[in-house]
């Protein structure tokens, strides 16, 4: 007979977990609200009378409010925590992205978007801020890919929904839908988050341990990440090369996900529900790819960059081949590998950026490095519309978002490594 005083006791749930899936929420209701426009868009040009141009425009304008208000945002949550300002943002946006169903006007349209997009900038730095610090270092990489799915689910449900909704009641009504959900959220984070895990009262002694072993580590290697302040973080190469990665990844990523219902629409000639559906399939593989990155690397800690080069390389081989493909079968077997490719990359960089910035002020760097994946997120639409009206095609625009994910890899290599035993600790870079 076994003894049952040996029987291991099933785990807990923790309040990171808690914390983690609220985040999640937040993520997906943000990418929500911002990417069904991406399936409106023909409609809205066709209402509106406006061109590739203008449309490529508007759904840049998000991307100026967004990058403007990033490294504000995330200085913001550094400053007077990141419950207060997520929970303010999310109910900001989603109470313009109902307004956005009710104009009439490109003008207004365009400053609306603009507006919308200042509201969800405070949302990564302030999310990353919460990983950082109730989750211990072990674990961020996953937490990160897990958050990270939100960045192929929120494209994959935006597209099936808006769909569905527009065919039965036009695409004003799809984007006063989509807001109200984000006002009940941000009201929660409000009244039940807290900034400081030891403030939290479900929080076990269990967890507030785990979280002290990466303090121990930091005083054992030398200089503490949190004695680094901002003004010392923006003087150092190692912000601005993971800056420039997610830029030249983003010129691709932004690009691929705005245009990509267009794409099937105008060139492959499919209709509206068969375009949400295959808009999705890319983005529901790119989740398992996501979570794979940032699980992987949690493995592979000091060396998280082989995660990202080698599969922001394969990933740009699968765009190549996709717009080289004359059959659909074979345009979306390449689409839906390309996504997955990017988004294990994706998970790995990110594992990358909120393992090393210092907690005190991740939520200021983590937004420095998104700033500029905001700032291609503005290019990266107007860009690609202006050539397709210049070209009639598609074509170059792939061509410019296979070159951007070479570059983004040829920087990544740059990044100096550690070994594996070694604890990743930006401080040690900076303080050296």
């Amino acid at each position: 007979m076994s003894d049952l005083s040996q029987v291991q006791p099933k785990k807990k749930w923790k309040v990171r977990y808690s914390i983690l899936l609220v985040l999640w929420l937040c993520w997906l209701f943000s990418f929500l609200d911002r990417m069904v426009i991406t399936i409106a868009l023909p409609f809205i040009g066709e209402d509106l009378n406006l061109n590739k141009t203008a449309q490529g425009l508007l759904l840049s304008m998000f991307f100026a409010g967004y990058a403007l208000f990033q490294i504000p945002g995330g200085m913001l949550s550094d400053k007077f925590g990141f419950r207060r300002v997520v929970s303010v943002a999310i109910v900001w946006w989603s109470i313009f992205t109902s307004l956005t169903g009710l104009i009439f006007s490109y003008p207004l349209f365009l400053l609306v978007r603009f507006v919308f997009g200042l509201g969800e900038a405070c949302l990564p730095g302030g999310s990353y801020k919460a990983i950082a610090t109730y989750f211990p270092s072990k674990q961020r990489g996953t937490a990160t890919g897990i958050q990270s799915t939100v960045n192929t689910l929120g494209p994959a449900l935006a597209a099936v929904v808006a769909a569905a909704i527009i065919g039965l009641y036009g695409w004003r009504v799809v984007f006063i839908v989509m807001g109200l959900p984000g006002l009940a959220v941000g009201i929660y984070i409000w009244f039940k988050f807290k900034d400081n895990p030891k403030d939290h009262p479900k929080i076990t002694k269990e967890e507030l341990a785990e979280l002290d072993e990466d303090v121990v580590v930091e005083k054992a290697s030398g200089k503490k990440k949190s004695d680094v302040s901002f003004k010392e973080l923006l003087k150092k190469p190692i912000l601005w090369q993971m800056a420039l990665i997610w830029f030249f990844f983003d010129i691709t990523f932004w690009g691929f996900t705005s245009w990509l219902p267009s794409y099937l629409i105008n060139e492959k000639g499919l209709s509206l529900m068969q375009t949400g559906i295959y808009s999705a399939l890319p983005y529901l593989v790119g989740t398992v790819g996501v979570v794979l990155g940032g699980y992987i690397s949690d493995r592979m800690k000091g060396n998280r960059k082989w995660v990202f080069i080698p599969n922001a390389l394969a990933g740009g081989l699968a765009l190549y081949l996709m717009f080289q493909a004359s059959s659909l079968t074979m345009v979306i077997i390449y689409q839906c590998l390309a996504a997955f490719f990017m988004f294990l990359a994706q998970g790995g960089f990110w594992a990358l950026v909120v393992d090393s910035l210092p907690a005190k002020i991740m939520a200021s760097g983590s937004a420095t490095v998104n700033c500029l994946g905001s700032l291609a997120g503005f290019i990266s639409p107007f860009l690609m519309g202006y050539m397709i009206d210049s070209t009639g095609s598609f074509n170059s625009s792939f061509i410019m978002m296979i070159v951007a994910l070479v570059i983004a890899a040829g920087i990544a290599i740059t990044i100096s490594g550690k070994s594996k035993d070694e604890p990743v600790n930006l401080a040690t870079k900076l303080g050296a």
